[in-house]
């Protein structure tokens, strides 16, 4: 692998290894929303929403958009999410012992986010 591609690659999946950076992506996959929203659906503080939005815009995962005084973000790039549902499939299937994950599981399946 060219060594000019390691380091955007590595900050790349950094950007994704955090869970609630994850969780972000994840509700952003419903629709576009501002930080309010954001911080009102996922028990954090703003400034903690707002940090991690700033590392997944500078990553590119997401875009920024204003409208009117409210930023709004949306995931930038469809073809993570079928990166993410295919790491989870993976780690489901390492893990289908638990019945917790396969709970989980089925509720995102559910909700068409997860690979059957």
């Amino acid at each position: 692998m060219d060594e000019l591609v390691l380091e955007p690659l590595a900050r790349y999946f950094r950007a994704l290894s955090e869970p609630l950076r994850l969780r972000i992506l994840d509700a952003l996959r419903e629709r576009p929303m501002n930080v309010t929203e954001l911080t009102a659906l996922l028990g954090c503080s703003q400034a903690n929403v707002s940090k991690h939005l700033a590392l997944l815009a500078d990553t590119g995962l997401v875009e920024r958009e204003a409208r009117g005084t409210a930023a709004y973000y949306r995931f930038a790039d469809a073809e993570v999410y079928e990166l993410c549902d295919l790491v989870c499939g993976q780690v489901a299937r390492r893990l289908a012992g638990s019945a917790k994950l396969r709970r989980m599981l089925a509720e995102m399946a559910e909700r068409g986010k997860a690979p059957r």
